[in-house]
């Protein structure tokens, strides 16, 4: 077998204000859209939302996700000016990587990272 990509599922509790926030404030693109299920795109990263009525088996807001790209500063300067709210800037940790976490409209965690060099 030869894996190609995932996509992470968030549960969601309204579709339209999230799809909304991932497209707008982020700069996702629409994938795809079933009724109350849909799927946005930055890139080669993928995050499924499922809206109520979906048949869902977690709770809504306890989904994270953590997207390796190649710069964060810029991009975290831009999403917070759209309205992101960020819970740190960007900053260096001890495990290698400069990160940021943003929270969606149902808490659900998006960060973003790339490797520090030593």
């Amino acid at each position: 077998m030869k894996a190609f990509s995932s996509a992470t599922t968030f549960h969601v509790s309204e579709l339209e204000a999230s799809l909304r926030f991932y497209i707008e404030v982020l700069g996702f693109t629409q994938k795809f859209r079933f009724g109350n299920y849909a799927g946005v795109q930055y890139g080669e990263v993928q995050i499924h939302l499922s809206g109520p009525g979906v048949p869902n088996k977690r709770q809504v807001g306890q989904g994270s996700i953590y997207i390796f790209c190649d710069e964060v500063d810029e991009y975290y300067h831009l999403i917070t000016s759209r309205g992101a709210v960020a819970q740190n800037a960007p900053r260096d940790y001890d495990y290698g990587m400069r990160d940021f976490v943003i929270e969606d409209p149902d808490l659900n965690l998006v960060a973003f990272g790339h490797e520090v060099r030593p």
